[in-house]
């Protein structure tokens, strides 16, 4: 595949590059640097540099506000982005019900939310999941009565990440039991957070961290005018998405990122000791993660094309979900072998941007690695767990 670029694609990849040196938000870059965590200002601050620059919608049409940007420009941005360690776009609003909205949504849908999600002043979160219903989403119970003008929602959506953030949730809730097939009674709603019967709980994963929630519904009122496209079409919205979710869950430029971190880290000297890069053993993993990413790579830039001439991404979007987050977890894996005994230890004062460097345990942010390895076991979970995109693959793909 030649992905030489032309004068246009050089001259776009260093604006990106400018951008990223000079224009992220104050603080961001060295929280980045120091893995300090960020809070949720600071996404939405760098999200709203990205929209003041006109680059929000990077992958929307331009009649929604998009960029239009080509398959090259958004491969370039991507990896300009992970390159210069900004925090990655929140995906749930521009990346996902964003373009469920402008593909399926009505005109009013369109002009009263679409304009918000592109400009990072509304939090979105995804409510697909339920205790009992992960993998096998279309068993999923929350349900939605219509009643007049407005559907009565009781359920509980599960591994909800980012609720105590969210001002929005979009959901997967079951509208009719009486189909042939469980797909067919399900509906896509969009429910406002504050709305009176929601209410998010937290869960706290092994790393200490509180990421993702639980979200109740009691007895919720949501207007029918949330309901995006037909009722019962739901399932079908709801895969649209996720095939957009599952070729942004690969983070092939952000493992590359991660990657080359890693081979600079090596050829350093560690307390006294030789440099990793002596270490044929741990050399020959790496090499092989290596190899195996820059195949993910090639076969991103297909997908990017399909979607770039107009299409969804289709099952390959599955191939990318699968090895993308299992070439991430041995990135981590690298990472904590790279650490030694320091990813023992967990020192959250150090984590913190007016805590002394030569007080920091270790050399790097190794006593992050243990965390970053235990958190990051779901990534083959989330969006449909590997076990399920190896069937889709094989179905879908392969047609066997």
């Amino acid at each position: 595949m030649n992905v030489t670029f032309t004068d246009e694609e050089l001259a776009f990849r260093d604006e990106a590059r400018t951008f990223f040196r000079e224009e992220m938000p104050e603080g961001i870059a060295d929280k980045q640097r120091l893995g300090v965590p960020l809070d949720r200002q600071d996404f939405v601050n760098f999200q709203k540099a990205l929209y003041r620059k006109g680059w929000a919608g990077y992958n929307w049409p331009v009649e929604y506000g998009g960029t239009g940007w080509s398959t090259v420009q958004r491969y370039i941005f991507g990896a300009e982005m992970a390159k210069a360690n900004a925090p990655g776009i929140i995906t749930f609003g521009l990346g996902m019900v964003g373009p469920i909205i402008y593909t399926f949504g009505t005109d009013e849908q369109k002009q009263r939310f679409l304009p918000d999600i592109l400009e990072s002043n509304v939090w979105w979160c995804q409510g697909y999941s339920e205790p009992g219903s992960g993998s096998d989403l279309a068993s999923l119970k929350t349900r939605a009565e219509l009643a007049g003008d407005h559907y009565v929602v009781n359920g509980t959506k599960t591994w909800t990440t980012l609720a105590q953030w969210a001002d929005w949730i979009f959901c997967l809730v079951r509208t009719s039991t009486d189909v042939a097939r469980r797909q067919e009674g399900i509906s896509f709603l969009l429910i406002d957070m504050k709305t009176p019967g929601v209410t998010v709980t937290p869960i706290i994963t092994i790393e200490g961290n509180h990421e993702v929630n639980e979200v109740h519904f009691e007895n919720v009122k949501v207007p029918v005018e949330n309901l995006v496209g037909e009722e019962g079409k739901g399932w079908t919205y709801g895969k649209v998405l996720l095939q957009h979710e599952r070729t942004g869950t690969a983070r092939v430029a952000a493992t590359n990122y991660r990657l080359n971190k890693l081979r600079r880290q090596a050829a350093q000297p560690v307390r006294g000791a030789e440099p990793l890069l002596h270490d044929r053993s741990f050399m020959r993993k790496l090499a092989a993660v290596e190899v195996e990413l820059k195949a993910l790579e090639f076969t991103e830039l297909r997908t990017l094309a399909a979607v770039a001439s107009g299409k969804a991404p289709g099952p390959e979007s599955s191939i990318l979900k699968l090895k993308g987050t299992e070439l991430q977890q041995a990135v981590d894996e690298l990472f904590l072998e790279a650490a030694g005994y320091y990813a023992l230890p967990y020192v959250p004062a150090q984590y913190t941007l007016d805590f002394p460097l030569e007080d920091r345990v270790g050399e790097n942010n190794e006593t992050l690695s243990s965390l970053t390895y235990f958190n990051f076991r779901k990534a083959s979970i989330y969006g449909g767990s590997n076990e399920i995109q190896k069937n889709i693959i094989a179905k879908h793909v392969l047609g066997l």
